[in-house]
């Protein structure tokens, strides 16, 4: 079962409800879930569905879940979600609720199977192998990955039910410990809501990864959702005035359409005022107008042009910002044009025109992806997507995080078109190179390529492709890849061919070592034997016997130690005290060591008296963020922001190493961090800055910088705080000072 803690009854029912009451609650879901299925419901399905609920209802019969309520309510709520938000039928309806059957409760894959075949069994086995994919040690989670991957490639349906389970989980997190709300969002953000997307569910995505940003980044939602809803009503009028003009000319045009206004999601417009650098104030596009057409499939793209001409007559288009996905649809089957234009009062407005199918495709996803596929040649994006994962992960061998990270970059990213000299289309993620384009048509050519011809000019290998280049590529006999190429290839597959043939270069350099090796044992009186190389290995503290034979043979360790172990008959024993080969580096910042009177950070669960930490330079926490603590093999604690780049990968991937922490009230340290000031380039401004800083706030100054360009000003300081309170009151009082634009905190590298 996923990380949705249950309890065994007898439990406190938070929902008061006598036994009775709680059964004819369970029908209630179960008739709506009926109800929900009944357009797809041919003869005998009815009772099929009905005796999986039977079983899944007395097999869950003695759980709850960490709210109290009873557990089937949680399997029924998953079987409406693929019906009633994914468009899944009948088999799909009895696989969800049966899906954390067999690995909770006493039932088996051959009672499905007997029961109701092996098509449910199969797709039931894939969502129990899934349950356990990223919460298990790190070697054991690629396989766990590949084969949900496998299963994927062989019935999307698994994967389609398990986005299902993760956001009603996502939904009911509610009841769970703040830990375990972290973790279960980071692996959402991390892994889910990428595969949402990639599956074309766009509103699962949307609501996955606003779920999963309610729980990691709690003060910024609220401010986010509390301002959205505070202009609300600015934002309805100036749709409406906006939408006015079009749907007379619509209207006039004899179109059958639908045209609304809807708001960007909180997480999309919080990226982008990352990403950007922008208050919410700023941020142009907090909703995009929709326009979906009733049009017969054979005249979809040209009424959808027609529009987009009637939508440019009225407002001025920005010309780099139209978005042609009717040409060239995405690899999910996502379909539609948008454009962004100029509206009233010089705001920019981001339209999407589709038909009533396109829309359904953008809302299913690869449900209804199917349905419309009905034999036409050019919808099958999915079997090709499908076809490269298969192709991956029959070579793929790498271990767990390095898999994972290359499966995103690979197969979860948006993707480019790219084109073969002869016209056939590739499609590559964004930010390939040349030299991935080279391994997507052959491994062979991979190895060989030197460089190649975008759209007839001669560039590298490390060039970025941009979608619609042409590419032909160069190749040599005589080249031979070498471990720079591991820096700029993105794709699974470049990645894997090159480490391949990284490995046998390096196998052929390692045979000289092993000669060198063989020689200066023997010199020493000592047997060249297994136990020797790996005491050896230990000692010089290499991952395996071909590393200790390269590094010989590049003479990057000639030996020197050897000298100093002792042989005893024909076998090396290590000196004592053992002398490391390698300084291990400091690390950049020197960990703080506190005893519980001072203590800066509140461990939870340690009974130490003496905690080392290291706060880390990707997000440079202060006391007051929300934060976790991570043991790093080495460096012992860091310390990191739940906003930190790094934090979804950390808290995913290697939740058992996050260890759950507090900041202590303490005024007798400060921490560096920085704030970005813009504003009014006015005579004494740089004066009035530093005076409330270091005048009023008393508040230590490490560095400042200053550029003034046409009036504007833009400046860094890097101050040293004692907690977050004291940061926003320093923010605060920049802001009030007359010609200040923003003042915007970023962490100091």
């Amino acid at each position: 079962m996923e990380e949705q803690a249950i309890i065994t009854a007898p439990a406190a029912n938070k929902y008061n409800l006598d036994e009775e009451q709680e059964k004819k609650e369970i029908l209630r879901h179960y008739r709506a879930l009926l109800r929900a299925l009944r357009p797809k419901i041919k003869k005998g399905d009815k009772e099929l569905v009905r005796r999986a609920f039977e079983i899944a209802a007395d097999a869950h019969k003695t759980m709850r879940r960490k709210s109290g309520e009873p557990y089937i309510f949680h399997p029924i709520s998953v079987a409406m979600i693929c019906v009633e938000e994914i468009g899944l039928g009948v088999r799909s309806t009895i696989c969800a609720l049966l899906h954390d059957t067999v690995e909770d409760t006493d039932i088996t894959l051959e009672d499905v199977e007997r029961e109701f075949g092996h098509e449910i069994s199969r797709i039931v086995d894939g969502l129990t192998k899934i349950s356990n994919v990223i919460d298990t040690n790190t070697s054991q989670q690629a396989e766990n990955f590949k084969k949900i991957l496998l299963t994927l490639t062989d019935d999307p349906r698994v994967i389609l039910i398990k986005l299902a389970d993760r956001l009603h989980n996502m939904r009911t997190l509610d009841s769970m410990k703040r830990e375990k709300q972290l973790k279960i969002s980071s692996e959402t953000i991390w892994v889910y809501a990428p595969l949402a997307h990639r599956m074309g569910l766009y509103n699962i995505k949307t609501e996955l990864e606003d779920l999963a940003m309610k729980y990691m980044e709690p003060e910024t939602y609220k401010d986010i959702a509390q301002k959205l809803a505070e202009t609300k009503r600015e934002r309805t009028r100036y749709i409406n005035e906006f939408i006015r003009p079009v749907k007379d000319q619509l209207i006039k045009g004899g179109f059958d359409f639908e045209i609304y206004g809807r708001p960007k999601s909180i997480h999309s417009i919080w990226n982008k005022m990352k990403k950007k650098g922008v208050a919410f104030e700023e941020v142009y596009d907090l909703f995009a107008i929709r326009i979906i057409l009733d049009s017969p499939q054979a005249k979809e793209k040209e009424d959808c042009w027609k529009v987009y001409s009637i939508i440019t007559d009225e407002y001025t288009p920005s010309p780099e910002r139209l978005r042609d996905w009717l040409s060239n649809p995405k690899s999910n089957g996502y379909e539609a044009l948008h454009t962004t234009v100029m509206g009233p009062e010089g705001k920019w407005v981001e339209v999407q025109i589709r038909s009533r199918r396109m829309n359904e495709i953008a809302e299913k996803g690869l449900a209804a992806h199917y349905k419309y596929k009905e034999g036409n040649s050019d919808e099958d994006r999915f079997d090709k997507w499908f076809g490269q994962i298969r192709e991956v992960l029959s070579t793929q061998d790498t271990d767990s995080v390095d898999f994972l990270q290359d499966f995103k970059i690979s197969f979860l990213a948006e993707e480019i078109y790219v084109y073969t000299p002869k016209g056939d289309v590739k499609m590559l993620p964004v930010g390939s190179t040349a030299l991935d384009f080279a391994f997507s048509i052959h491994s062979a050519i991979g190895v060989k390529c030197i460089g190649a011809k975008i759209n007839h000019k001669l560039v590298s290998i490390s060039h970025v492709l941009r979608s619609g280049d042409q590419v032909e590529i160069i190749t040599s006999n005589k080249q031979k890849p070498n471990e720079d190429w591991l820096n700029f290839v993105v794709t699974a597959k470049a990645k894997s061919k090159i480490k391949d043939a990284l490995k046998e270069v390096r196998r052929t350099i390692a045979e000289e070592g092993k000669y060198i090796l063989q020689r200066k044992l023997e010199g020493i009186g000592a047997a060249f034997n297994q136990i020797n190389i790996d005491t050896l290995v230990g000692f010089y503290k290499y991952n395996s016997q071909l590393d200790l034979f390269y590094q010989i043979a590049i003479k990057a360790n000639e030996l020197k130690e050897l000298k100093e172990f002792n042989v005893l008959g024909d076998r090396l024993e290590q000196p004592k005290p053992q002398k490391p080969l390698h300084e291990v580096p400091a690390v950049e910042s020197a960990p703080h060591h506190y005893n519980k009177k001072d203590s800066e950070l509140i461990i939870f669960g340690e009974s130490s008296d003496r905690i080392m930490y290291t706060l880390a330079k990707c997000c440079n926490p202060i006391p007051g963020d929300n934060v976790f603590g991570f043991v790093s093999t080495g460096k012992g604690l860091i310390i990191h922001r739940t906003s930190c780049p790094n934090a979804a990968s950390l808290l995913a991937n290697y939740g058992h190493r996050v260890v759950k922490t507090k900041w202590a009230k303490n005024k007798e340290i400060s921490f560096l961090t920085g704030l970005k000031i813009i504003g009014m380039d006015d005579v004494g401004v740089i004066n009035k800055i530093t005076s409330i800083i270091s005048g009023d706030l008393k508040i230590n100054i490490s560095a400042i910088a200053i550029e003034s360009n046409e009036g504007l000003f833009e400046g860094s300081i890097k101050v040293f705080v004692y907690d977050k309170e004291e940061l926003e009151e320093l923010v605060s009082r920049l802001k009030q000072l007359n010609g200040i634009h923003s003042v915007d905190r970023f962490d100091v590298g």
